[in-house]
């Protein structure tokens, strides 16, 4: 490993801050010998602040009918071949009950931006999780929504708020969203979520198309100055149905690089080993981990529902990614070192 590099991990280590040169520089110079130096460096700064102990959240994906048109999404409103569906109240209470059953303690409420879910809706289901379940989190990733939406969903008990940035670049985000949405409303909107006190978490696809190393760089940067409590990235995945179905997927490899050295920008953030790892590689969930993560969350959502909400193709539901194989998904994570916990895992901001 060349020097430079070993002194700018052990600068991100100590300083939780690089410039934007550095971080080119460790992404453009990274080679096995730095992935497994920052890898040992992340691993140490997670120990600190949360042991061994990797947290389980149960995903119920509530809808798949969006009302906008992005080009890399599989259930973008555009894709007349994708079999829609919206999940009842009861139907989503009743796969909290059974992944309470399981041991879970923090419930996410994924969907596309669904017309059907207003402030109403959405405050009353909030409402009868937190009757039902008092002891638990509740997750939202539903979405750009105006800020007293956000604040409604907060006063109604939901915890924390789940909004991708997808890059920090307006240009590149351009490439990536119809003219109709803007870069500028999606970073409002998670400086809203901050401002209200949510626990907040932004991310980006690692390979989108048009994707370069400066617009990695500049999402480090961006990741730096808002110090998000969670952040999710994964390896983008084409979909057949989208105009992206023609690009190539992005890296596992780089994915996990960058769970490392976000890391160690953020010590304490929540960190997911997210589904597209584990579906672009059998052992991706355990890379992830082992880079740095500290989350999990295996599909809660109606069996009925899974194959239906395909962001990217041939998205992971089922096996060692279905929540009722929790068993499995335990023994595999001890099997490396690190162990499930059945609690909430809020940050530790």
């Amino acid at each position: 490993m060349d020097k430079k590099i070993k002194d700018i991990i052990e600068k991100l280590a100590e300083c939780h801050s690089l410039s934007a040169d550095e971080y080119k520089l460790l992404i453009t110079e990274r080679d096995e010998e730095s992935a497994e130096l920052l890898s040992i460096k992340a691993d140490a700064v997670r120990r600190e602040h949360y042991g061994t102990d990797i947290y389980i959240r149960g995903l119920i994906e509530i809808s798949n009918i969006c009302k906008n048109d992005c080009f890399y999404c599989g259930i973008r409103a555009g894709n007349k071949n994708c079999e829609r569906y919206r999940l009842t109240e009861e139907e989503i209470l009743s796969c909290c009950k059974e992944g309470y059953k399981l041991g879970i303690r923090t419930f996410v409420l994924q969907g596309g931006e669904d017309l059907h879910f207003t402030d109403a809706v959405l405050c009353n289901l909030i409402q009868q999780i937190k009757i039902n379940h008092p002891d638990c989190a509740v997750t939202l990733s539903l979405g750009e929504r105006s800020k007293d939406s956000y604040k409604a969903l907060y006063d109604a008990g939901a915890d924390r708020y789940l909004l991708r940035h997808e890059t920090a670049d307006s240009e590149h985000y351009s490439k990536l969203h119809p003219s109709a949405m803007s870069f500028e409303t999606r970073m409002q909107c998670l400086h809203n979520l901050k401002d209200i006190g949510y626990q907040v978490g932004c991310g980006f696809m690692v390979g989108s198309p048009y994707q370069t190393v400066d617009n990695i760089v500049k999402d480090l940067q961006f990741i730096e100055a808002f110090q998000p409590d969670m952040c999710g990235i994964g390896p983008f995945i084409p979909h057949k149905d989208t105009p992206f179905a023609s690009f190539e997927q992005g890296s596992v490899e780089l994915t996990c690089y960058l769970l490392s050295i976000i890391r160690l920008i953020c010590p304490s953030v929540l960190l997911p080993a997210t589904t597209a790892l584990g579906t672009i590689d059998k052992q991706g969930r355990e890379k992830g981990i082992l880079a740095g993560a500290n989350v999990i969350m295996p599909n809660l959502s109606p069996e009925s529902a899974r194959s239906k909400y395909e962001l990217y193709n041939g998205k992971l539901a089922t096996g060692s990614e279905a929540a009722e194989n929790i068993l499995k998904i335990k023994n595999s994570i001890k099997k490396i070192g690190y162990r499930i916990v059945c609690a909430r895992g809020d940050a530790k901001r």
